[in-house]
């Protein structure tokens, strides 16, 4: 049996970190991803599709990425029910993300922005310019 989704997206919006009563982190959020071909007057259409991570990736995913931002998503397919207040049965349908890459551009072009939730004056590593071009030996 397998079951494997690699999807590429943007974000709709912040994720949404909570934790469960056993303090595990889990973070949501949606990702915009095109389809591959275009509707007969040429407009793409756009699948929102339900992402959920867990555990250090969810705290890294609800530091680092946030709405617009591109990713990458690898995980499974995971299809599901419950039954709402007023009793009628309910189907969620998401993707349980192994691993989420952060493909866009760190903020400000910097190699080391800081997290989105980071304290103003914190350091998190200060980028500083380096000219090498007389410290080259060839």
């Amino acid at each position: 049996m397998l079951n494997r989704i690699v999807l590429i997206g943007r974000l709709t919006k912040d994720p949404e970190l909570r934790y469960t009563p056993s303090g595990v982190a889990v973070a949501q959020f949606t990702l915009a991803v095109d389809r591959n071909f275009k509707t007969k007057d040429g407009q793409r259409e756009t699948d929102f599709i339900t992402i959920v991570v867990y555990r250090q990736q969810a705290e890294n995913c609800a530091n680092y990425l946030s709405k617009g931002k591109l990713a990458a998503v690898d995980g499974r397919l995971q299809i599901r029910t419950y039954d709402d207040n007023s009793g009628q049965r309910r189907w969620v349908t998401e993707v349980v993300a192994d691993n989420v890459r952060f493909l866009s551009p760190k903020d400000g072009g910097s190699p080391a922005a800081a997290p989105r939730n980071a304290a103003p004056g914190d350091d998190f590593g200060a980028f500083v310019e380096v000219s090498v071009e007389d410290d080259i030996p060839f």
